[in-house]
C-alpha cells in the first residue's frame, strides 16, 4: 500500500478514469475534476451532520445508495454553500451540462463541492470546462486529487489491491482535506473506488464502518464544514463478488486501512501544521467514551499549542481527559506516555527526562498513549490531529479575502 505524497502513479481500479482541469475559477491549479467508470456503478455515501448542508450534499443524499451512478464531480475554491435557491438551482444546471458531455442521466452524476462559503458558483466558466474535462480522462488519480484541493498542500491518494478467494481486487482511496476539519459522519472530501463487485447495502456498509474509525476520528480545528462527504464506488469490472464472509472481512479491513491513511495524512497536511498527533486509547471499557476523549485531545488548543512548543505539559492531557468525562477512577488510575516515554503513571507523576521528551518531540510526528486500565480490551481507539502555529492563524485571519 502506497500513500501520496511522493508516488508518481496512483492506478485506479479496473473501468475507473478520472481528470483534473482548470476552469479559470482559480488562478493557477485544477479546480474542476471529474470520476468516470465504464459502467454503472453501486455508490454509497456518508454526509455531513451540519444543518447548514451545501447545495451539492442536498443533492447527492437524494441519490444514494445507488446502483446506477455513473461519475463523481468535483469542483474547488466555491462551495456552493449558504447560496439559497440560486445555488441550487446552479448545481442542477451544472449536473446537466455534465450529463450532456458524458452522454447519462443528470441522477447518474454525484456532485462534491469544497471552498469559500457563500460564493455562487462561476457557472459558465465550469460548464465551458466540462468537455475539456471528460477528454483528458486517464487511468491514474494524480489530477483529479490536485483538481480537489483548496488549502491543502499535497495530494491526497493511496491505492491497494487484495487476493480474494475468486480472483484480485483493487481499492483506491483519494481525499481532500487541511482546514474545517472535524466530521462527523465523514470529513473532507473523500473516494474510495473499487472493481469488486458489491451490492448497495454492503456497500453502506463497508463505508460507514470505515468512517467511523477513521475519518470521523481526524480532527484539525474542531469545525465540522458544510460539504463534508466520502463515497464509495464500486464498478464491478474485476468480476470478482464478494460473495463469503471471509473476503468481506479481508475487504472491510483494507477500506478501513485505506480511508486511516487518509484520515492521518489530512491530520499531517492540516493548516499551518508542523507536526501530526496520534492518540491511542487503550483499555477503555466504554468505546464510545474513548472516542470521544481520543476526539477531544486533537481537537484541545491548548494541547495543540504544547505540542507544537514541544513543551510535555501532562497537565493539558489530564485536564482535556477529565473534560471529555473520563471518570475520576479511571484518571486516577491511568498510564500517559508522550513520544514512548511515561509521564504519568498509577494516576500520578512518573519522574521522566525533561530534557530527552523535548528532544522527541521536534519529532514530525508526536504519539500520546492513554492506558485508562478499565478493561483488557484488545481494541485500540485512535485518533489523529496536528499542532496549532502562527500560521494557521494567518490562514484563517485572510481566508476569504
Amino acid at each position: 500500500m502506497k500513500l501520496g505524497p511522493g508516488i508518481a502513479r496512483t492506478l485506479l481500479p479496473k473501468g475507473f478514469f478520472a481528470s483534473g482541469v482548470n476552469s479559470g475559477v482559480r488562478k493557477y491549479r485544477p479546480d474542476i475534476g471529474l470520476i468516470i467508470s465504464d459502467t454503472d456503478m453501486v455508490a454509497a455515501g456518508v454526509f455531513t451532520t451540519n444543518e447548514a448542508k451545501a447545495a451539492p450534499i442536498l443533492w447527492c443524499q437524494n441519490l444514494v445508495p445507488s446502483k446506477k451512478i455513473r461519475a463523481v464531480l468535483t469542483n474547488s475554491g466555491q462551495a456552493n454553500a449558504a447560496t439559497g435557491a440560486l445555488g441550487i438551482e446552479n448545481n442542477l444546471k451544472m449536473v446537466k451540462a455534465c450529463a450532456e458531455v458524458i452522454k447519462c442521466a443528470p441522477e447518474q452524476i454525484l456532485v462534491a463541492s469544497t471552498g469559500v462559503i457563500g460564493v455562487q458558483l462561476s457557472l459558465d466558466l465550469l460548464v465551458k470546462s466540462l468537455p475539456e474535462l471528460a477528454a483528458r480522462v486517464t487511468d491514474t488519480a494524480e489530477n483529479f486529487a490536485n483538481a480537489i484541493l483548496t488549502t491543502d498542500l499535497v495530494p491526497k491518494t493511496v491505492s491497494t489491491t487484495l487476493e480474494l478467494s475468486t480472483g484480485t481486487v483493487t481499492v483506491t482511496g483519494i481525499a481532500k482535506g487541511s482546514g474545517m476539519i472535524h466530521p462527523n459522519m465523514a470529513t473532507m472530501l473523500g473516494y474510495i473506488l473499487t472493481d469488486a463487485q458489491i451490492d448497495e447495502k454492503l456497500a453502506h456498509g463497508f463505508l460507514k464502518t470505515a468512517v467511523d474509525k477513521s475519518f470521523n476520528m481526524v480532527s484539525v480545528d474542531g469545525d465540522t464544514a458544510t460539504n463534508d462527504c466520502a463515497f464509495l464506488l464500486a464498478n464491478g469490472a474485476s468480476g470478482v463478488n464478494l460473495n463469503n464472509p471471509a473476503d468481506c472481512e479481508i475487504f472491510q479491513n483494507t477500506v478501513t486501512l485505506i480511508c486511516q491513511e487518509l484520515a492521518r495524512a489530512i491530520a499531517r497536511d492540516g493548516e499551518g501544521a508542523t507536526k501530526l498527533i496520534e492518540v491511542n486509547i487503550f483499555n477503555g471499557q466504554n468505546t464510545e467514551l474513548s472516542k470521544k476523549a481520543a476526539r477531544g485531545l486533537t481537537m484541545s488548543p491548548l494541547f495543540k499549542c504544547a505540542i507544537h512548543g514541544e513543551d510535555p505539559n501532562w497537565g493539558r492531557i489530564l485536564a482535556r481527559l477529565g473534560a471529555e468525562g473520563v471518570p475520576a477512577a479511571s484518571l486516577n488510575k491511568m498510564n500517559l506516555k508522550l513520544q514512548g516515554e511515561l509521564i504519568f503513571q498509577d494516576g500520578a507523576p512518573a519522574v521522566f527526562d525533561r530534557d530527552k521528551l523535548r528532544s522527541l518531540l521536534r519529532s514530525d510526528t508526536v504519539l500520546v498513549d492513554v492506558d485508562l486500565k478499565e478493561s483488557s480490551s484488545a481494541a485500540v481507539v485512535k485518533a489523529w490531529g496536528c499542532d496549532f502555529s502562527k500560521k494557521y492563524v494567518e490562514i484563517n485571519a485572510e481566508y476569504s479575502t
